[in-house]
């Protein structure tokens, strides 16, 4: 039996690695704000949904 699809694609890009130091820290922030745990990646993705308007990760 194969993989399952999936409607996600991986990317790559390159970031200086301040801003992935300024992200990390902040994702601990979130994580314990929020009580549970955030990846830099995941403000990442947060942060561009909300920029741009885009729909819900179920849509």
């Amino acid at each position: 039996m194969g993989r399952p699809k999936s409607n996600h694609v991986q990317i790559n890009i390159s970031i200086p690695i301040e801003w992935k130091t300024q992200l990390e820290n902040l994702a601990r922030i979130y994580s314990v704000e929020e009580g549970e745990t955030i990846t830099f990646l995941d403000l990442m993705r947060r942060d561009i949904q909300e920029k741009y308007q885009l729909g819900e990760k179920n849509e």
